[in-house]
């Protein structure tokens, strides 16, 4: 029974061989496999009987068939009988040789189920191969390639039966005329050699160990006479490369004197070819096969061949490697193989051959020769020893060569040498500075284009190549370090190196590592002995410089300063100490810092201490002057590089500040004076510093040698000479005078203190004011920064106070003539700038500017910067940008140094005064610049207030007025700026009236929290924060000064600004209204005019007096009003919508136009049915007027913020009145007209606001919650979406929903008189309103509110008497509410928990319809609920539940699907450790289809089945299974579906083997499934399934019927489920 079993599995499985699909194929193929694995020769023999049956069977078919029983055989060959092993051998010898053609597929595949079975039976698969060879016929093309397949596979086997095979061959050899069959037979030979040798190589384990070369010799030169004399002559690419193939090999079984013999027309024979294949690879292996046998021979015959090979050779190695093909590479890689063989043969002749071929000029043979040269250095050491000198002298040529490729060789080249010794040879410091020059090529000199192989075109840069090469070598080759050091120190100071510092540092530092370990002795450096390396002080000037640019280079700041540490001992012996602490604080800095975020001032600064604190310790005048003398040396190697050039001149200035000799001090600034390049602005700059630094120790020397220049014979000749020139004479002098007013001022301002003030007006100005009269920009700037500099010196000066500047009224008029000369339309330079902070500075040193200096000097600056045009935005321009800002804060500074020496408010009046044509300014930016300068003047006069005596702040109402009306500007920073303003001023007026200055008045800090309003652009809560600061000032500003306040503002009025003059009638209402009681019986008069202009008038300052008219009405004659402004048309204008908000500014009167609103707004029906119906459409519901026009005065009477306590008043029937309102209006239509009126859009008139019935109706609710405190409840619905949510049909429900949440969260004691309103709701006669109803209260049970208020009862009351609703949403959502007792108080869900249960299992049941909405419902409350009821009350119905949602696991639609397999994971859950035998079954049944459903296509519902499994899992009393469950199952976490359901089927058939059967029948049942991932999971379960059981099993499975059902399967149109099927049917031989 088993074998038939077997049989039939193996031929269902074999009929879908044919599948088109080629993973079927592939997965039916493997199937087979796992049959032959447990039944190997059943497998192989049904596989046979197959074939055998089905000869028509197409050849891609027998192949695949073949392939299946080839796997088999590989594992399971010696398992095989003999007579199955003969069968099998039969059947793949008739498979390989039934076609005369070549097909290549299907032959193969035959051949390899020889090879495989040879492997175990070689002797009968050998026989069988040999039967087919037939004397004097040609042997079948894959018989000859499964002779040479089992070759390699069992060369022990096959060598014993070579001489047979060759004595079959060999004679028919001359009757191959095809090329196909010719170059089967070269493979075969190729592959006996190659075994042959094999079988040589390995005597020991050979079976016959006596056999020897000579066995073969003879047949392999009859062949090898066939192949090289005839078929090598062939036409036929493929053929001459198969002949040269196996050329190679059999020339090791040559005889050896036939080998001799043959190589004078072996060699040339193939060279020769060489000129006929592009790719070569076959052919360099092959050669070198054959100069490797000749070698082993002792052949002479090399050295007369040796000529042709070796040019043969070359011209291979010197062809670009430009594929990416791997035989190119190969090919490279066996010609350097074959001069690997010739050089420890012949190395002379063949260096006689490559090094003259060095000197040639030509790229590629250049490249290619010192390829070769570098590969015999490695590979040939020992016969290259003596050749070293010859070697490195023919490399002069080639270190000449600018090609890039070149230059890589050579560095390769030279690489190898280090290796080797060569350097260590007389010439090999030529090649060490070799590598360090190309170390310093620059990239842009990059020659060559990377190749497209090169991942990173950098790192194969032969400069990339020359750092790694100098590192390494310096590294790891141990016996370069005596070549090395110091000789590398040289490299360090010529320009050059200098791109290679940072390569040549690293190195160093290693070298100078090593020496140190090895001892101090080794490491000083031996000046005397080594005359070409810098000195000491040379090394230390070039490293420090070159530091100060540390991330240029690869970083090379840091290698500097690690190799000045290591070479402390021979700068100076007094450094250690220092040099070790400091430079890794150095060090540490810069690993905090990148390129971008390194402060380059401050880096340098950092520097200069380090150089300062070192000329400390050494304190050797002697060595101070030689380090400056050396500094001053290098100046020129900086010419290019100008910012290390700056800092090398600060570098001199701090060494010449440290030297003790005057003259040298003298001499160094005279040569300094001489040699600068002028025309070099950074030059100029690092001049200046280095005389400031030098005069901080020697400020005489330095001032007397700049008056020396300036008086000497050379700067007047230099002058001279420039004046020659005519063109640029003037520019060249301009540049040597700044360069010099530069000097003066930074000596002005390093120098000390108390040295400075006595050369000031003497020295440093009488030169530096005789150059004012120039028009040169750069001058210009010089001289402005020089005096800066001063004037900060003089200020800074402990003795400033008594300093009388007398030049310091010229140096203002000068400083003012410069920024007056600077053009307004842009800002290019920071002259003015400069030129105002030295204005600032001049300002507070005496004598005091007069007050039309004064004057003079605020105009022109203001003028100066005011009138600029707007600054640039960031991404515009970023220099010009910070340029801007530190303009301003330096008139800024100007202004608040001038108020400061007149803090009186006269003189802030002064200030503002100059500043109020630009605050009124017609452009914005001008007025946001004017306004930030009174704010922080105002700040500064309030800050600095000393109030001696309560005195008036008499023009307090005039500033005030001036700013006030600004705080709504077009331009948000002015409207800002302005608060500021009138804050500070409120405060000056406080602090007059004598509170003290940390005193904090609570109605003007209001002010800063208006502040935010300010920023809206909303013209509403703008001009409210304006009457909120109007009321501000009302209650701060003095009666006195009430007037003119009211004047200015009367004036702004006419301000171009149109909000200024809005927010100016604002503030004036409000002052009207808080302070004009002198006034109060002007308002029926004002009222009046207002009234006759409110259709006329275009300002916003008549709105106020017309709605206090319409208040007046209203408080005599509130019905009469309400009921004349309801008359007014649809939809209403702004008028009418103004005069409706007016009504709510008093609260009682507000209440009584609420309730007579909610009267008319009930009077009528809310909608009229049309006669569409007639038509066969449904009818049209068209809303009544009455109820609309209600419902928009409304919401404009709850619009006003004074409606507050009169909603709060009426908040239940106003929440109430809406609700319904919304909900009845759902879906309603405008009248007619108002359509009408609509589709022509509205007049300019009208508001705003949507008409349509519903959504008025929601706005005015919204309204209602806004306005009685409720915002909350408003914002929650605006973020959720709810108010659009109940605008319409669909969403609706959810909308009511939403807002019953809302209300629950943020207003719920105000819900008993909201629910006590909706009472009798229940029994409305319009379906909607009970639907909306319901769903609010069901919402209510979902927050715990319903029960701290004491209303679970009455809700629960009022859903029960809803439960047999005819409607079923209202059903649905009883079901719901009940089910929201689980949430909202879930501590009484037992008490109530038989009423819960029943309704809910009352749900399940709700009419015919098998996909009922009510029963979806009570599955998800069910879910809910079963976790918090009584265990008994939930026993008694738990199976008939259990049995009742068992059909929707598979139902159609996704929502049921998920909710039931939740509910069924829910149940589980509750029953945990208590679970009945007759629920345990449910359980059992339910599983199979909760893991197969684990596969469906909705996530959901996926989803859902890890929970219900997770939960049965406890329940099915087996911990691995539950463990299983719990690990793989968790939510969130990827599913691997194949691999737990192994394990869950193991832990099945482990723990519950009786359930097979069952578990096999689920499955077939989703055999069938309408889902493929579902239909794919089934036969995937039932492998697994029988994977894991046992045979005592067997008996519960049908296995024909499962058989047959994979079968059908197995035609199934998705090719994963096919997929499936095969797999499993190969499982199925464990219950074969």
């Amino acid at each position: 029974m088993a074998e038939s079993s077997i049989k039939k599995l193996a031929s269902t499985l074999l009929d879908a061989i044919t599948d088109k699909d080629p993973l079927v194929q592939e997965q039916v193929c493997s199937a087979l496999c796992c049959l032959g694995e447990v039944r190997p020769v059943e497998t192989l023999r049904t596989c046979e009987e197959y074939l055998r049956q089905h000869d028509k069977l197409a050849h891609p078919y027998r192949a695949a068939v073949l392939r299946a029983m080839e796997r088999v055989l590989s594992s399971c060959a010696s398992e095989l009988d003999k007579d199955t092993a003969s069968t099998i051998i039969l059947l793949a010898s008739s498979e390989m040789t039934k076609t005369k053609d070549l097909v290549w597929d299907w032959q193969q595949a035959a051949s390899g189920v020889l090879v495989a079975v040879g492997r175990q039976f070689i002797s009968k698969v050998m026989e069988e191969l040999l039967r087919r060879l037939h004397p004097g016929t040609l042997p079948h093309c894959a018989v000859l390639h499964t002779l040479a397949s089992l070759s390699v596979a069992n060369a022990f086997g096959v060598v014993p039966f070579l001489p047979s095979v060759l004595s079959s061959l060999l004679p028919v050899l001359g009757m191959a005329k095809q090329d196909t069959v010719r170059v089967a037979f070269c493979s075969a030979l190729q592959r006996f050699s190659e075994g042959a040798l094999e079988y040589l190589a390995n005597l020991d384990r050979a079976p016959d160990p006596t056999v020897r070369k000579d066995a073969f010799a003879a047949d392999i030169f009859s062949a090898y006479d066939v192949l090289f004399h005839q078929w090598l002559q062939s036409r036929e690419a493929k053929l001459r490369l198969a002949v040269v193939e196996a050329l190679g090999p059999m020339s090791h079984l040559l005889p050896s004197e036939r080998l001799e013999e043959q190589l004078p027309k072996l060699l040339p024979g193939i060279l020769a070819l060489y000129k006929k294949h592009s790719e070569t690879f076959y052919l360099s292996k092959s050669l070198g096969q054959i100069l490797e046998a000749a070698v082993s021979v002792g052949s002479r015959t090399l050295e007369t061949q040796l000529d042709a090979l070796l040019a043969a050779l070359h011209s291979q190695i010197c062809v670009p490697v430009e594929s990416s093909s791997p035989l190119v590479m190969s090919n490279q890689k066996e010609v350097l193989r074959c001069f690997t063989v010739l050089a420890c043969s012949l190395p002379d002749r063949l260096l006689a051959f490559l090094l003259p071929r060095l000197d040639t000029s030509n790229e590629r043979t250049r490249v290619g020769t010192l390829q070769v040269v570098r590969h015999v250095i490695n590979s040939a050491a020992a016969q290259m020893e003596d050749k070293k000198p010859f070697i490195l002298s023919s490399m002069r040529l080639p270190l000449l060569d600018t090609n890039g490729k070149v230059k890589r060789a050579v560095v390769q080249v030279i690489s190898a040498m280090a290796h080797h010794g060569y350097l260590e040879q007389p010439g090999g410091e030529v090649m060490i500075e070799y590598i360090v020059q190309q170390c310093a090529l620059p990239p842009e000199q990059e020659p060559e284009k990377p190749g497209p192989s090169s991942k990173d075109p950098k790192a194969d840069s032969v400069r990339a190549v020359s750092v790694r090469t100098l590192y390494l070598v310096s590294t790891t080759v141990d016996r370069m370090s005596h070549v090395l050091w110091p000789y590398l120190l040289q490299f360090l100071t010529p320009v050059r190196f200098t791109r290679a510092l940072t390569p040549l540092c690293r190195s160093l530092v290693h070298l100078a590592q090593k020496r140190q370990e090895a001892g101090a002795d080794a490491f000083l450096i031996q000046y005397d002995a080594h005359a070409s390396l810098p000195s000491p002080y040379a090394v230390t000037a070039r490293l420090l410089v070159v530091s100060s640019s540390p991330y240029l280079g690869d970083g090379r700041g840091v290698a500097a300063l690690r190799l000045l540490s290591v070479l402390h001992p021979n700068v100076h012996p007094l450094l250690g100490q220092h040099w070790e602490t400091t430079v890794p604080l150095l060090l540490g800095y810069l690993d905090e810092h990148t390129e971008e975020t390194l402060p380059q001032e401050e880096w340098e600064e950092k520097l200069l201490m380090f150089l300062r604190d070192t000329l400390v310790i050494v304190s050797d005048n002697t060595w101070i002057c030689q380090l400056s003398l050396e500094l001053c040396r290098q100046l020129p190697c900086y010419d290019e590089a100008p910012q290390e050039k700056n800092f090398l001149y600060k570098c001199i200035g701090t060494t010449l500040g440290a030297a003790s000799s005057k003259e040298v001090v003298r001499k160094h600034l005279q040569e300094l004076l001489e040699t600068a390049r002028y025309q070099e602005e950074a030059e100029r700059e690092g001049l200046a510093c280095c005389f400031g630094i030098c005069a901080i120790s020697h400020l005489e020397d330095t001032l007397a040698q700049l008056e020396d220049f300036v008086r000497s014979e050379v700067f007047r000749k230099s002058i001279g000479i420039l004046n020659i020139f005519k063109d640029r004479s003037e520019n060249e002098v301009e540049k040597v005078k700044s360069a010099l007013v530069l000097c003066y001022g930074h000596v002005a301002a390093r120098a000390p203190q108390e040295l400075v003030l006595a050369k000031v007006e003497s020295d440093i100005l009488r030169n530096i004011c005789q150059h004012f009269n120039t028009k040169d920009p750069a001058l210009k700037l010089c001289l402005v920064q020089s005096v800066c500099m001063v004037s900060r010196a003089i200020c800074s000066s402990t003795q400033a106070g008594s300093f009388h500047f007398t030049r310091k009224a010229e140096l203002v008029a000068q400083m003012m003539e410069f920024i007056r000369a600077e053009p307004l339309d842009s800002l290019r330079t920071p002259i003015r700038k400069k030129a105002m902070l030295t204005c600032t500075y001049l300002v507070s040193v005496e004598p005091p500017l007069d007050e039309q200096a004064q004057a003079d000097v605020i105009r022109g600056c203001l003028h100066s910067v005011m009138a600029l045009l707007p600054e640039p935005k960031e991404e515009d321009g970023g220099c010009q940008k910070s340029l801007y800002l530190e303009t301003l804060h330096a008139l800024e500074g100007l202004l608040t140094s001038l108020l400061q020496r007149n803090m009186t408010p006269q003189g802030l009046q002064i200030m503002i005064e100059h500043l109020s044509p630009w605050i009124k300014s017609p452009r914005g930016h001008e007025r946001v610049r004017a306004l930030g300068l009174s704010a922080l003047l105002l700040r500064h006069f309030l800050e600095q207030l000393r109030v001696s005596a309560l005195v008036p702040f008499h023009n307090l109402g005039l500033l005030v007025g001036l700013f006030s009306p600004r705080c709504a500007d077009l331009w948000p920073a002015t409207r800002q700026e302005a608060v500021d303003c009138v804050y500070s001023l409120l405060y000056l007026q406080l602090g007059y009236e004598g509170f003290s200055r940390d005193y904090r008045d609570d109605v003007v800090e209001r002010l800063l929290t208006l502040k935010d309003g300010l920023a809206h652009p909303d013209p509403t809560i703008l001009f409210h924060t304006c009457h909120s600061i109007g009321q501000i000032i009302a209650k701060r500003l003095p009666p006195d000064q009430l007037i003119s306040l009211l004047l200015t503002m009367f004036e702004a009025l006419g301000d171009p600004e149109k909000n200024c003059s809005r927010a100016a009638t604002v503030m004036i209402n409000c002052l009207l209204q808080e302070r004009g009681g002198v006034l109060q019986e002007k308002v029926p008069e004002i009222v009046s005019v207002l009234r006759t202009k409110l259709q006329e008038a275009q300002g916003e300052h008549v709105l106020p007096a017309a709605q206090h008219s319409v208040y007046l009405l209203a408080t005599q004659h509130c019905a009469a009003v309400v009921s004349s402004l309801l008359g007014s048309p649809l939809p209403l204008d702004s008028h009418t919508s103004m005069l409706w908000r007016a009504l709510a500014v008093e609260p009682r009167l507000a209440a009584q136009v609420l309730g007579l609103l909610l009267e008319k707004m009930g009077r009528d029906v809310p909608f009229k049915e049309s006669r569409a119906f007639l038509l066969g459409r449904t009818p049209d519901r068209v809303a009544t007027l009455l109820p609309l026009s209600a419902t928009c005065a409304l919401f404009e009477v709850l619009s006003t913020p004074a409606a507050g306590p009169a909603v709060l008043e009426l908040y239940p029937q106003l929440f109430v009145a809406l609700l319904l309102r919304v909900s009845c209006t759902v879906g309603v239509q405008l009248p007619r007209n108002l359509q009408a009126q609509e589709r022509r859009g509205a007049s300019p008139a009208l508001a705003a606001r949507n008409l349509e019935p519903c959504s008025s109706a929601v706005d005015t609710l919204r309204a209602v919650l806004l306005r009685s405190g409720s915002e909350d409840v408003a914002q929650r619905m605006d973020l959720e979406g709810g108010w659009e949510l109940l605008r319409t049909s669909a969403g609706h429900e959810e909308g009511a929903t939403r807002l019953a949440r809302a209300m629950a969260e943020h207003a719920g004691p105000r819900l008993p008189l909201v629910l006590k309103t909706l009472a009798c709701t229940h029994s409305s006669a319009y379906e909607n309103q009970r639907v909306t109803t319901t769903a609010f209260l069901a919402e209510l049970l979902n927050s715990n509110v319903a029960n701290d208020l004491m209303l679970l009862d009455s809700l629960l009351e009022s859903l029960a008497a809803r439960q047999k609703d005819t409607c079923t949403s209202v059903r649905r959502l009883v079901l719901r509410g009940l089910a929201n007792l689980a949430s909202g108080c879930p501590d009484k869900v037992r008490a109530h928990g038989p009423q819960l249960l029943t309704a809910m299992i009352g749900g399940l049941d709700d009419g015919d319809n098998p996909h009922s909405p009510v029963a979806l419902e009570a599955m998800l409350g069910l879910a809910r609920l079963v976790h918090l009821v009584e265990a008994w009350d939930l026993r008694s119905g738990l199976l008939h539940v259990a049995i009742r949602i068992r059909p929707f696991f598979d139902s159609e639609k996704m929502e049921f699907r998920t909710a039931s397999i939740c509910l069924f994971g829910h149940l589980n859950k509750v029953c945990h450790g208590d679970c009945e035998d007759v629920f345990l079954e449910q359980v059992v049944g339910g599983l199979a289809p909760l893991l197969l459903h684990l596969q469906d296509p909705q996530a959901a519902v996926a989803s859902a089945c890890r929970f219900a499994l997770r939960m049965c899992g406890p329940n099915l009393a087996c911990e691995e299974l539950s463990a299983a469950f719990q690990k793989h199952l968790q939510e969130g976490r990827a599913l691997h579906f194949g691999e737990f359901l192994n394990t869950t089927c193991k832990h099945l058939m482990h723990h519950f083997p009786d359930l097979l059967g069952r578990l096999l029948t689920t499955c077939l049942f989703y055999f069938k499934s309408s889902w493929e991932d579902v239909r794919a999971a089934a036969p995937l379960f039932t492998g697994f399934l029988v994977l894991h059981a046992e045979p005592r099993q067997q008996p519960q499975v049908d296995l024909d019927q499962l058989i047959s059902a994979l079968q059908i399967l197995l035609k199934d149109p998705a090719p994963e489920v096919r997929t499936r099927a095969a797999e499993a049917l190969g499982r199925l031989v464990k219950l074969a």
